[in-house]
Parts: structure tokens; sequence; C-alpha cells
């Protein structure tokens, strides 16, 4: 086992009571239509603590008290057959010496291997949010433990979710997870250049630059998307997640690329919004500037000792003053900001937690209270603009314009480092760029 995922496990068990076991399951296989898999990706969790990258396996670590921790692996058998049709198995043989564990059984035992794997142990901790996949394995486990009573077996007396202490660990990147995140950053730049350039040679549809980006993420050594590529043509980029990418490209309006490519498992998170032809309109670049001008204000109050929601704040009060500078909105500064009018054009969030998903693991308020930065943290600042189409209350200029501009950033000692550098930002870098 690679030093790192043991380390790991070793962090994750120091956190946890005495007689307590971990269950983590790696995933299953899943149909997408008849005799068709979706590609398998492993569970993050799984992942972090094992490195192994094989559906069906469950890996159980069992502290009985301080430094006597078990480790137990159960994974798919060897398979000749299945190995022909499907792809090489580690299997059981293995499982130990590669993984690093104290034993290794086939998945297919599980069920009568884990009640003794997990005997005496008081507390058992596994994901909730996997809880419909947990508690049928679950039940008849503590079924047979109880049945033992009479034979001195203790059953566990305490189910607990695991991604609270889990995730906590998750959310502090160690040095090994910022390079896999500044590949990921810098194969997702790529991607993004490629699109921009696939519009300024005259892609003509929202596929063709789809295309383009994710060609470059896997000639750069991406292993997949970090999740589904968006490409909004002209309104289009006023669906926040629309994924749909079949439109042709509106030449009078912005194109909006929200793309990440995963290196190693790690992923890259960019959202840049471009001018299909090249040039901005007077519009479309006002709120441009404005958007660019909220992440540039947002972006200064990454650093230690700043809650979490800082940017955030700082993005709405930015983009409050410009949509009245703008005439967008009407009144008070302060009191829009209080009555959410700004929700209208800007509705969501101003980032999230970033590394092995796209919206990673980790609390934002702790005690009721926005939590603060420290170095370690990753995360995404994206503010954007939205006026949709069909607003009747904005001049016919404004609608159907979309923008977001979003970059990955790594909290340091003393501020932020920007993974994401080497796009053309400004409008003007843009326009040049394109020409």
């Amino acid at each position: 086992m690679n030093a790192v995922f043991l380390h790991n496990q070793n962090r994750l068990l120091a956190q946890l009571p005495e007689n307590s076991a971990v269950l983590v399951f790696s995933g299953r296989e899943q149909y997408r239509n008849r005799d068709v898999d979706y590609p398998f990706r492993v569970n993050s969790d799984f992942y972090w603590l094992s490195g192994f990258e094989e559906p069906e396996a469950t890996l159980v670590l069992v502290k009985r008290d301080e430094g006597t921790y078990n480790r137990h692996i159960f994974v798919r058998p060897k398979d000749r057959h299945a190995e022909i049709w499907t792809g090489y198995r580690l299997g059981v043989d293995a499982a130990a010496e590669v993984l690093g564990v104290d034993g290794a059984f086939s998945s297919e035992e599980r069920a009568a291997k884990l009640p003794e794997l997990i005997k005496g142990v008081h507390q058992v901790f596994v994901s909730f949010s996997e809880a419909d996949y947990w508690w049928p394995v679950l039940i008849p486990v503590w079924q047979g433990l109880k049945r033992h009573i009479r034979d001195g077996v203790d059953a566990p007396q305490g189910l607990q979710d695991l991604d609270g202490v889990l995730h906590e660990l998750r959310l502090i990147k160690q040095d090994w997870e910022v390079a896999r995140l500044r590949q990921a950053a810098a194969i997702t730049v790529q991607g993004h250049l490629a699109a921009m350039a696939a519009l300024a040679a005259g892609a003509p549809t929202e596929r063709a630059v789809q295309t383009a980006l994710e060609c470059a993420f896997f000639q750069a050594g991406a292993e997949r998307t970090a999740f589904n590529s968006i490409v909004a043509s002209g309104a289009n980029a006023c669906v926040l997640h629309y994924t749909e990418n079949r439109a042709s490209i509106d030449p009078h309006g912005l194109v909006l690329i929200d793309a990440g490519a995963e290196k190693d498992y790690y992923a890259g998170d960019i959202t840049t919004t471009l001018p299909a032809r090249g040039r901005f309109t007077p519009q479309q670049k006002a709120l441009y500037e404005l958007v660019l001008q909220a992440q540039q204000a947002a972006k200064a109050q990454i650093k230690p000792g700043q809650p979490y929601d800082a940017h955030h704040r700082a993005a709405v009060q930015a983009l409050t003053e410009g949509l009245v500078e703008l005439g967008l909105l009407r009144g008070e500064v302060s009191n829009l900001i209080e009555q959410k009018a700004y929700e209208r054009f800007f509705m969501h969030k101003t980032g999230h937690w970033l590394g092995l998903d796209v919206h990673d693991v980790g609390r934002y308020r702790v005690d009721g209270r926005w939590r603060t930065l420290v170095p370690g943290m990753v995360l995404t600042v994206e503010p954007g603009l939205y006026i949709a189409a069909d607003d009747q209350q904005v001049a016919p200029q404004w609608r159907g314009i979309g923008i977001r501009i979003e970059d990955d950033l790594l909290v340091t000692e003393t501020g932020h480092e920007v993974l994401t550098e080497g796009l053309p930002r400004t409008v003007a870098e843009i326009e040049a760029a394109m020409a």
C-alpha cells in the first residue's frame, strides 16, 4: 500500500473511540442501458483510505485500543472468464500484500466473515449518506451477533455517521493532494483554451466546443471529466446546470463553459464566459466586467482567518453596487442586499470545496457559524449574473445574458494561490486571444 493511504487510515482511526470499526464500500458497477455499463469510478472515501480502484470491495478498519489497529479488505475473487471479458482483478491472494492489510477475503464471503471481524466492537462507523446500501448489509450482522450473546459475544451498541469525522480530514489537503489538484487545474486550463480556440475558429455548435474541450483534457492526461461539461450558448447560460450541449452557437451571444478535468481522482473546475465570435457587445462587456470585478473582490477575501462566507459577501456587495449603476436594480445598496434583491440575477453561492469530488466534502458551518479558512483548504470562487430571456422587467438588450467566472484557489499560510492561472480573463485579453 502506498504510505499516504496507510497514513490516512491511521489519521482516521486516531480520531475514533476505542473498540470501534469503520466500513467503507468502493461502489458497484451500474447499468446505463441494456448490456452497457456506466464507466466505474471508485467511491472517493474508499479511494482516500485505500488507493484501491476496483468495484465490490469493502474496507474494514478496527480500533481495539489506542495504537492497536486491524485492517481487512473484501475484494472480488479472481475469475478467468470475467477477466477475459471485463479486465484484470487483483484477487484475494495478492490483496493483503499489495494493499497492506492484515487479511483479505472474497467479497462473496463478506456476509459470513464480517460478524467475526467486528465482534466485540462497541461502535460501527459507516457513511449515513449511503444508508440505503448499509442497512440491509448490517441488519443481519447485528442479528447474528445478538444470537450469540449467551456465548459472551457483544454486538455493537451504536451505529455512527462516518462522514463527520472522515470528511473533516479530507477537507484539509495534504501536499500530495495539492500536487494532484495543481495537475487537474493545469489540464482544465488547457481544455478551456482549446474551447476558446474552437469558438474563435467558428465552431458551429455547443457540442463542437465540448468536443474540443474534452479532447484537450484527455490529450493532456485526464482520466475523465470531473463532472458533466456545460457549454451553454446565449440564453442557455441562464440555466445553471445546463448539460444538453446540442444547440447551435448564437453568433451574437456569449458562450458559458463550465468544465473540469479529473486527474488521479482529483478535480479541476473552471468557468469561462466568451463572446461567440470574439467581440463583446456593450451590454455583455458591462456585465462581464462587473462579474470579473466581483470575482476579484471575492478572491481578496481568501486567506487564513477569514470566515468562509466572506468571499460571498464581497461578491454580493460588488454585484449589487454594479447592478444599481447599470439600472438593473433600483434602491439603496444596503437595503437591496438585506432584501436579497440580487438573487433575481445571482441565485447561487460564490463557491464550494474542491478535491476528490468537484463539490468536495467538509462542513461549511461549525456550531452554527461559518467556519474559518485555514491553509490547505481548496475552494472555487465563482460569482455570476444571469438575466433570463423572458425577464420583462429589464430592457431587451440585457435579456438572455448569462455570465460566470470561476477559478480554483488554495488557501496558503500568507493568503491564497490561484491554481487555475493561465486563462485570459479581462475583456481586452479575451478579445485579443480570440482575434
